[in-house]
């Protein structure tokens, strides 16, 4: 599903990102990413959906190599990919209903389609009665689950997830998590990327390490 082969990103004048990645991640795995802050970890995750570029090496996600696209193709590209941000990323003056909605929209379904659709997700992360409301009206974890809602709406088969749980506290993070859970079991593949030890200490997933811009497991 994601294969990345000695992939490196460099800033000016002299910062190594990242460096001589080598990495598959399979479909419907669930793998956490972790380190230490300034690993390189929002790196490898920007790297995967275009908003970066890798200064050398090869990245295939489900089976597309991403040095090939165009700028146009990008977009067809993000369709695959749901991408979850820590600090959230809701357009604060759109109701939940149109921040989950946006990213249906630009495929052409029709209204009743995306309506309905946008009813059901938010029902799943149990905001059905919050469907009208802007999110300064939300609570931390609210936000969050229509964060999630808004990346999985359009069944992207490879979920993103940037530390989403960062920013909430114990029982709000127990929430975001077995939400995760439960999209991963229903094939999702995701690949999620905190420094909450917490969270992957007794899991039996997968856990990446990114130490100086490369991966230990």
């Amino acid at each position: 599903m994601v294969r990345l082969e000695g992939v490196a990103k460099h800033y000016p004048p002299d910062i190594v990102a990242l460096q001589d990645l080598n990495l598959a991640i399979a479909k419907g795995e669930f793998v956490f990413l972790t380190g230490p802050s300034g690993a390189g970890k929002s790196t490898l995750l920007k790297l995967l959906f275009c908003a970066e570029r890798p200064t050398q090496g090869e990245i295939f996600v489900d089976g597309i190599p991403l040095a090939s696209l165009s700028a146009s193709q990008v977009p067809h590209l993000r369709r695959k990919i749901g991408v979850v941000f820590q600090d959230f990323k809701l357009l604060t003056n759109r109701r939940v209903f149109d921040n989950v909605a946006l990213s249906l929209e630009v495929t052409g379904l029709k209204r009743d389609q995306v309506e309905r659709r946008v009813r059901q997700i938010l029902d799943s992360v149990g905001l059905g009665g919050r469907i009208g409301q802007l999110p300064h009206q939300l609570s931390g974890g609210e936000q969050q689950r229509v964060a999630i809602a808004r990346a999985v709406v359009n069944r992207p088969p490879i979920l993103l997830a940037d530390e989403p749980t960062g920013n909430l506290d114990r029982a709000r993070t127990d929430e975001v998590m077995a939400l995760m859970e439960e999209l991963n079991a229903q094939g999702t593949t995701i690949l999620f990327a905190t420094h909450n030890e917490r969270l992957y200490r007794h899991t039996h997933r997968r856990v990446l390490r990114l130490v100086d811009g490369r991966v230990e497991e």
